[in-house]
């Protein structure tokens, strides 16, 4: 190999990559995809043994994906799944205090504090947390919030306050050795459960913004930008719906919720999208990432 002292051996490497034959193969089983009507789809994926459920585009992707890692794997020997930027995604979906009609200066207390922990490698929900949270501000629930979340005031009435919840939460994931062993990501379903619950509680308990929820991934993002779908639809019954899947559970429970977002989450990496963190908390405000790093030491 032949090293330049002008640091373009990396580019070189890089193009000469890309100009496999490969690729143009691959760009060409693309094309075929494009023109195939959703019967097609349907008889091709089911000749393939693979799944046969989704909107038309969601087939046209899972498809390319097929091929793309089955001549992948042919010229390179990469017999890998699924993206393993991470080893492990977190997905988490609060249940907060509300009231019907809330107002917009309403302040929410987290009382639901699930996570769902994916292996990005087997695909699995390989362990789930799931503690119930004591509100400090208004300690009753609403008829509301009892009916919509199935959280009962008993539930929380026994429950640790967040300070302690969210010790708890640290210790898990130490257990976990996430951050410490393994790479991994916070998964939500949108951006309120960081930026707006967790951001809230830390200042109702007097605490500082924890570190391991800084940056997350928010599904929503990259559900539009993998399936080409509006932002419009990519809630979370209408993600399911646009995968051919149905929701499982009880709607706004939070550990029921983050199960859903993780199947979702564990489509998506089988039909080759990358879930990437594409958010985080800066000086107390949301903002954008571009791209990021695997996490490998923050907590």
């Amino acid at each position: 190999t032949l090293f330049r002292s002008d640091g373009n051996e990396e580019k070189e490497k890089s193009s000469s990559t890309y100009s496999n034959p490969v690729y143009k193969e691959i760009s060409f089983a693309n094309g075929c995809v494009n023109r195939m009507s959703k019967g097609d789809l349907r008889a091709k994926l089911t000749e393939l043994h693979l799944d046969t459920r989704g909107a038309k585009d969601i087939l046209r992707k899972r498809l390319k994906n097929y091929y793309k890692k089955q001549k992948l794997t042919q010229v390179f020997q990469d017999g890998s799944s699924a993206d393993t930027y991470y080893d492990y995604i977190c997905v988490i979906d609060f249940e907060a205090t509300c009231e019907e009609g809330n107002p917009p200066d309403y302040i929410h207390e987290i009382i639901e504090f699930p996570i769902v922990l994916v292996n990005t490698r087997t695909l699995e929900m390989e362990d789930t947390f799931q503690q119930y949270v004591k509100p400090e501000i208004k300690s009753q629930l609403s008829d509301f919030c009892i009916k919509l979340t199935g959280i009962t005031q008993d539930l929380v009435d026994s429950a640790d306050s967040f300070p302690q919840v969210l010790q708890n939460v640290v210790d898990w994931m130490r257990k976990k050795e996430l951050g410490i062993k393994h790479k991994y990501a916070i998964l939500t379903d949108g951006s309120w459960d960081m930026s707006r619950f967790l951001n809230m509680q830390c200042r109702i308990s007097r605490l500082k913004y924890p570190r391991f929820a800084k940056k997350w991934i928010n599904i929503r993002k990259c559900f539009g930008n993998c399936y080409k779908v509006p932002r419009t639809q990519t809630r979370l019954t209408m993600m399911l719906e646009q995968l051919g899947m149905r929701y499982d559970g009880r709607p706004h429970s939070g550990l029921d919720d983050s199960r859903n977002i993780a199947r979702i989450a564990v489509r998506m990496l089988q039909d080759g999208c990358e879930l990437r963190v594409n958010e985080r908390m800066h000086a107390g405000e949301l903002m954008n990432v571009a791209s990021s790093a695997p996490r490998s030491e923050e907590h």
